[in-house]
């Protein structure tokens, strides 16, 4: 929640107190983009009214991060808690018009879900290349593994996997540049490029066999990192909802 303090004063501004969970770069980033309450009620269908978005220095007095989370993927980005106690900012700190937040808010989800997209696509490309690349050097019976009909179906539908995403979040991106409404295309490209992700580092976990359980290749990295993309920038079944809604009208 964020407080206007100071009304008609010089030192006029913002007091903020609360506390938000899973912030990238928790600790580490010179600054943050604030989401708080300054008016309206939590509750009921007008609830997102009174939302305003802030800029927050780092090294601003009360702003601090909670320890970094364990997690089983990305962990080369910290992620943690960020606490706001009595943290003041001046009124020149807010971003928009008061009030309207909410709206900031959703703009830049639709564009993260397009970063989020490309991100799925390169992870489930990389694992894709290092299936292929093994089952050409793996031998059994007598011929490389990707010889065998079961296995080289199982890469051709990963491989087209790939594609379909990579061709769904540039077609998306393309709308953005164009400066047409892009926010349906850039959840349904999420969708499928992260879901995409999980099947195929999954398959080529399957495809390495002992070898992609274990940390000497990368395989089961690669399937670690993949299960947050289809959580980050809206769950995948809050995907489906705003498809749903571009669907009916809304």
């Amino acid at each position: 929640m964020a407080e206007r303090k100071g009304e008609g004063e010089p030192g006029r501004g913002y007091r903020i107190d609360g506390v938000k969970a899973w912030i990238s770069h928790a600790g580490q980033a010179d600054f943050y983009t604030l989401f708080a309450r300054t008016s309206g009620e939590p509750e009921g269908r007008d609830r997102a009214r009174g939302i305003s978005c802030l800029h927050v220095p780092a090294a601003t007095e009360g702003v601090s991060a909670a320890p970094a989370e364990h997690k089983m993927g990305m962990r080369a980005s910290v992620t943690a808690q960020m606490i706001f106690d009595g943290a003041r900012v001046p009124a020149d700190h807010l971003l928009g018009e008061e009030g309207r937040g909410f709206a900031i808010a959703l703009t830049a989800l639709d564009s993260g879900r397009l970063g989020i997209a490309a991100c799925a696509t390169g992870l489930a490309q990389a694992a894709l290349d290092l299936a292929v690349g093994y089952a050409r050097e793996r031998h059994q019976f007598g011929k490389p593994i990707i010889d065998f009909e079961g296995l080289s179906f199982m890469l051709a539908d990963m491989a087209t996997a790939v594609e379909a995403s990579r061709a769904l979040y540039l077609s998306a991106a393309r709308r953005k540049d164009a400066g047409l409404e892009f926010g349906p295309q850039a959840a349904m490209a999420k969708l499928l490029a992260s879901d995409t992700a999980m099947r195929v580092t999954t398959d080529a976990v399957q495809v390495l066999g002992g070898y992609g359980y274990v940390a000497d290749f990368p395989a089961e990295r690669y399937m670690r990192e993949a299960k947050v993309l289809q959580i980050v920038e809206g769950t995948n079944q809050i995907q489906r909802l705003v498809i749903a809604r571009s669907l009916a009208g809304r």
